[in-house]
């Protein structure tokens, strides 16, 4: 019998370790499983926020777009635009590698150029044509002459590597555009895509790259399109030059205001302020009253306050183009231009009606100008009336009836 109990105990302790596991597996299993659901819903409920988070967006794009009829700044990108920047990780490149990259993008892009193809038939200008623009880069004020001496301010401005990317349909624009005006024109245009300033390939993305790789360039640091008729279309990878004016022309430009930061209204809007003397304490520089009493009793939209100044997209109508360089590639225009110096301006012909070209046997190269096909007439060319640094700034002239001696 006493062989036997010890037997029985052996068997009930081996059934009691079997039943505790048994029972921690299932716990195990249950809180597995319980786990399983929870990430399996917390997944699908950032999905669901995440999809809600993108439609909020786009929704509150859409309503920053159309809400402010005062300030009109674009919330996205164009359509015919790519992501340009990427995330940069170091790859310890040795300068021996560097050159041979360097080397290896400049052989690729010698000999891919479209232009060797079957070129794009040109177009006949007219009163009505509509030419390309240039991407100029502000360099500075600058003073010129007169031939009587009057003193003049200038800007000058870079034209910095252009060159023609592509070409937009007005078909396309018109599907693409959020303007009412443009979806109605009755003279529906298309656009040429133009870049300026050439940089590293490696910098950019996969999708910005493949943006240039039709036009046969580098790609730029700079976009911006130009509307232009049906008979002033540039071929893709077509260069452009300051050659593209002559000195007397009438262009507008645009471009960003320089930024001011955030602002009071003495500063931004010319407030007068409050009295400086007399018991005014603390009131100097402040606006006043913002709303109205009555019936209204609240703000009315666009009254003038403190705020942002500045960084505000404007255009200058009618500027003359005084002088031309075509070996620095540089323009120099009457008065002052907006934007800070080493910002991108777009300059265009002017479309004021007293500037408009309109003698079919005077106007500025057409489509655009062309070196190997048209010599530049002066490698410093300057309108009329303007004094040439090469002249002699005095001239010694004999008086009339004095004998010689």
């Amino acid at each position: 019998y006493h062989v036997l109990l010890i037997d029985l105990i052996e068997v009930v302790k081996v059934l009691f370790i079997y039943i505790i596991k048994m029972s921690m597996s299932i716990c195990i299993f249950q809180s597995m499983r319980k786990i399983l659901e929870v990430r399996s819903i917390t997944t699908a409920c950032l999905q669901i926020t995440q999809i809600d988070a993108n439609d909020r967006l786009s929704q509150q794009q859409q309503q920053v777009r159309h809400m402010s009829r005062i300030k009109r700044r674009h919330t996205v990108q164009p359509f015919w635009h790519a992501a340009v920047t990427r995330t940069l990780y170091p790859e310890n490149v040795t300068k021996v590698n560097e050159e041979f990259l360097s080397d290896v993008i400049k052989e690729q892009y010698e000999h891919k150029s479209p232009l060797a193809a079957e070129p794009w038939p040109r177009g006949e200008w007219n009163s009505k044509s509509q030419r390309c623009g240039l991407i100029g880069k502000k360099m500075g004020m600058s003073t010129l002459w007169k031939n009587d001496g009057t003193r003049m301010d200038t800007t000058l401005i870079h034209i910095s590597d252009n060159h023609v990317i592509r070409y937009v349909p007005a078909s396309d624009l018109r599907k693409n555009e959020f303007t009412e005006h443009s979806r109605r024109s009755k003279n529906p245009r298309g656009a040429l895509v133009v870049g300026a300033d050439s940089a590293d390939p490696r910098l950019f993305t996969r999708e910005y790259y493949n943006m240039f790789e039709k036009a046969g360039v580098m790609p730029k640091k700079k976009l911006t399109r130009f509307l232009v008729s049906d008979n002033a279309i540039l071929q893709p990878g077509t260069p452009l030059y300051a050659t593209h004016l002559r000195p007397g022309d009438f262009v507008d430009v645009s471009g960003y205001s320089r930024d001011q930061g955030f602002q009071g209204v003495v500063k931004r809007w010319g407030f007068k302020g409050g009295p400086k003397a007399h018991g005014s304490t603390k009131f100097h520089r402040k606006p006043g009253c913002i709303g109205s009493g009555g019936e209204m009793a609240r703000v009315i939209p666009g009254q003038k306050m403190p705020g942002h100044m500045g960084m505000q997209f404007r255009t200058a109508r009618g500027l003359e183009v005084v002088r031309v360089n075509s070996q620095f590639n540089c323009i120099w225009l009457k008065g002052p231009v907006i934007g800070a110096v080493g910002g991108y301006l777009n300059i265009y012909d002017s479309g004021l009606h007293h500037c408009r070209y309109r003698d079919p046997d005077n106007h500025p190269p057409f489509p655009t100008h062309y070196p190997a096909e048209e010599a530049v007439p002066h490698v410093d060319w300057w309108a009329d009336g303007m004094h040439n640094f090469n002249d002699a700034t005095i001239v010694f002239e004999e008086e009339a009836g004095a004998t010689a001696k």
